[in-house]
């Protein structure tokens, strides 16, 4: 795992990064506070741990007077915030929150829909797509199988982000501090042992690109998943199909997985981004994939 180290005293009181200082010249109708306080959100944005009141104004090349109202009001007002009897700040779900209220997951639900139905029907399979809620994982747009049975799950589903196909996968598709993050929480709740299998599945699945998993939710469903990514290479969500075999399969289970790819990679286009091809039949991981009952 990624270790960021914590930050050193400046021996330079005041000195500024050229980034720091690029932003704090003098523009028309400036708002210092309002400056001060988003390079203090973006500071935190890109750090996987804690940093004291003292550490920000160093980081920034900033007094501590100068930072100390601004933290204060942001803590206050729920956008950081730090753990009990700790004096590192954090950024808080708040950005989050507001972010999610914003068009665009709305705009990923409106372009991810039309594909997810043909995929649905191509595939003979439910559809599912989540993304990343702190630690967790939250399922926000799903379609049903046109099956007469399926499995499916509801909007708003929530899971632990490393106990699902899902989830995993979108951990190994974030950003650095991101994954950092998530890694670091998870490693103060699970064994050694198992934190560090947790951490070299999250590296293959950054290097094969889907996960596949059978039996982890219900028995018998096998959950292959791929990433869908912005213009950055980062995952947005993840288009997932919870495969549910049939005593007589129409669809095979290798033309399933293709049909749900070709809609992540039709997603991840108009995201901006780009999906690189994948070899089918998929390899198998560490689970028996499904027979293929066609008929």
């Amino acid at each position: 795992m990624t270790q960021t180290s914590r930050p050193r005293p400046s021996s330079s009181r005041g000195r500024q990064s050229p980034a720091i200082a690029e932003k704090v010249e003098k523009q028309p109708y400036g708002a210092p506070a309002l400056e001060k306080g988003l390079d203090i959100l973006e500071l935190l944005a890109g750090l996987s741990h804690g940093v004291s009141q003292s550490e920000i104004a160093q980081l920034m090349g900033r007094s501590l007077q100068e930072v100390y109202r601004v933290v204060m009001v942001l803590e206050r007002r729920g956008f950081i915030q730090r753990r009990p009897g700790e004096d590192g700040y954090f950024l808080s779900n708040r950005m989050y929150e507001l972010a999610h209220r914003y068009p665009p997951l709305a705009r990923l639900i409106d372009l991810a829909t039309p594909a997810m139905n043909s995929a649905s029907i191509t595939a003979d399979q439910a559809l599912h797509i989540a993304i990343l809620d702190t630690t967790f994982i939250r399922v926000v747009a799903q379609v049903d199988s046109p099956a007469p049975l399926g499995f499916r799950l509801r909007v708003g589903t929530k899971n632990p982000a490393m106990s699902t196909s899902s989830g995993r996968l979108l951990v190994a598709f974030q950003r650095p501090a991101t994954k950092d993050w998530i890694l670091e929480e998870l490693r103060r709740s699970r064994p050694p042992e198992e934190f560090e299998d947790l951490v070299r599945r999250t590296e293959k699945i950054r290097t094969r690109g889907y996960e596949m998993v059978t039996g982890e939710g219900l028995q018998g469903i096998t959950d292959v998943s791929f990433p869908l990514l912005d213009s950055t290479g980062f995952a947005q969500a993840v288009l997932t199909m919870p495969f549910l075999p049939a005593a007589r399969q129409t669809v095979s289970f290798d033309a399933a997985c293709e049909a749900t790819f070709r809609a992540a990679q039709s997603i991840t286009q108009m995201l901006g981004g780009q999906l690189p091809d994948l070899r089918f039949p998929l390899s198998r991981i560490a689970a028996k994939r499904p027979p293929d009952r066609v008929g």
